[in-house]
């Protein structure tokens, strides 16, 4: 799934993006260098992504990423 259309942001880290090279979700957990560190929902390995690519997340994104790590919350041990 591609995200066309939508302009290029400056996101925070914490909040979720959208790769426009390919589509993935992840969670801004900050910057190296010019690449903006995106984190899959629920954890994972981290992946850079050029400024010019990073689009903010659609809200129906946002949420099913937010749903993602809570259910990923939920199954690790207290």
């Amino acid at each position: 799934m591609t995200v066309e259309g939508l302009e290029p942001c400056k996101p925070e880290p914490g909040t979720f993006a959208v790769d426009g090279r390919d589509g993935r979700v992840g969670r801004v957990m900050g910057r190296v260098g010019p690449y903006v560190q995106l984190r899959p929902p629920g954890g994972g390995a981290e992946w850079e992504c050029p400024p010019e690519a990073v689009r903010p997340a659609p809200p129906g994104l946002v949420l099913r990423a937010r749903v993602k790590e809570i259910n990923w919350e939920g199954r690790l041990p207290s």
